[in-house]
């Protein structure tokens, strides 16, 4: 079966808990705290796999957890770092969170790689905690705990152009023509249980990816039929080819097909519904009935409205050429970036609207805030990245930390402490 969707549980590594421990050594007396820091935990990547296809992988295993860090030893010995674990899916792929639907990545374009849960940052050991006062700390600071999140996988086909219908009406056959792809063709509804693909080749013009979407069905966008597991398909294409049986082999109008599919556009996407089409009315060999020729009562009703029909058959060839040197030109009018979900959810924020404890006091001539939102924060964000700071500046606006400070009296360039972070604070 065609693998593409697919929820599971994922996970990055816990960071390892830093060491309490004193040197002990012949000859060393009082030698101090040598607890060693523990390893941080591993993140959790997607990346694109250009061999593959379908989320198949993903079907009967369903949690996935990155290594957790170690922890630190005596020596200051530090402890080893989790290892990453790298999910590896075929472009196209959408990950999103799965109790809002919001989009956390969208694997296709220039984004081949991204991390979606950081590890844990390991605790630190004990050496750190040493002062003038506190000579012979007994405390060491436990690492950043594992982080998980349930998602849906789903796969967006990437073609420049989908072949839309009722079933039965040809798409494979014009594909299969057209293309090097050989998908099942048979007289029978529902013959494409899968969406194939394949490149157009054209002499003196551009080609572009053509893909076979299976057959749609009245009612479709509400999960009548095939066509409702499908229709996430045709979200990426720039345009479609509607094929439609002219000859009305199924006993079915073609002027009524062409509208109950556009219905069901509509109704799941309106703004997929107003992306261009052209029609490709197919089975032209078979039309017997002179008086009436359903080809002209389908450009009478769908040109005046700017779209284009083509008669073809897509058992003996003709017509073909001219729609799909039609259908280039008409790509290059089209914006070239390739559509590409932004992202919605953000799992960092959860940092920020984590309901955990902080202070903020005075001491020392600084203000200094403390507590488990602000060690959980600082355990998981990488403040020498650009990324990370913008992230760091957004939690203290957000979380209303830098309201607390304000009405605690700081002024421009007065020092702001973080357990080992320090700056200036400027509006």
């Amino acid at each position: 079966m065609f693998a593409d969707r697919a929820k599971i549980l994922i996970r990055s590594g816990k960071g390892g808990d830093g060491h309490c421990s004193f040197r002990r050594e012949l000859y060393v007396p009082n030698g101090g705290p040598d607890g060693g820091d523990g390893g941080h935990g591993g993140d959790l990547i997607f990346e694109v796999d250009e061999g593959l296809n379908t989320l198949v992988d993903y079907r009967h295993k369903r949690k996935f957890a990155a290594g957790d860090g170690e922890q630190g030893g005596k020596r200051r010995c530090h402890g080893k770092d989790g290892k990453d674990l790298v999910l590896r899916v075929p472009e196209g792929t959408v990950i999103k969170e799965s109790v809002s639907g919001k989009v956390i990545a969208d694997m296709s374009g220039e984004n081949r790689r991204q991390v979606v849960l950081k590890g844990g940052r390991g605790g630190l050991g004990n050496q750190h905690f040493a002062t003038s006062t506190m000579q012979v700390p007994k405390y060491a600071q436990p690492g950043q705990p594992a982080r998980e999140l349930e998602v849906n996988l789903e796969l967006k086909v990437i073609a420049d152009v989908g072949l839309i219908g009722f079933p039965n009406v040809g798409k494979s056959t014009l594909l299969s023509r057209v293309t090097n792809a050989e998908p099942k063709i048979a007289n029978y509804h529902f013959t494409t249980l899968n969406p194939n693909l394949g490149v157009v080749d054209l002499d003196g013009a551009k080609g572009f990816v053509m893909a076979d979407i299976p057959g749609l069905i009245e009612g479709a966008s509400e999960g009548v039929g095939l066509g409702h597991e499908f229709l996430r398909h045709i979200e990426r294409t720039k345009l479609m080819i509607h094929v439609v049986d002219a000859a009305g082999t199924e006993g079915r109008d073609p002027v009524d097909d062409i509208h109950k599919i556009n219905a069901e556009l509509e109704a799941y996407n309106p703004e997929i519904a107003e992306r261009p089409q052209v029609i490709a009315a197919n089975k032209t060999d078979l039309i017997f009935d002179p008086e009436d020729d359903p080809v002209q009562r389908l450009k009478d009703e769908f040109e005046p409205k700017g779209i284009k029909v083509f008669p073809i058959s897509g058992a003996t060839g003709k017509g073909i050429s001219d729609l799909l040197y039609y259908v280039s030109n008409e790509l290059q009018k089209l914006d070239q970036k390739p559509v590409v979900f932004e992202q919605e959810y953000f799992p960092d924020d959860e940092l920020i609207y984590e309901d955990l404890p902080y202070t903020v006091e005075q001491a020392d001539g600084m203000y200094v805030v403390e507590g488990p939102k602000i060690e959980k924060m600082l355990g998981y964000t990488n403040l020498d990245s650009e990324k990370g700071f913008a992230f760091f500046q957004k939690f203290l606006k957000d979380s209303g930390i830098l309201a607390d400070l304000e009405r605690a009296g700081i002024q421009e360039g007065d020092t702001v402490r973080m357990y080992g972070l320090q700056f200036d604070y400027y509006k």
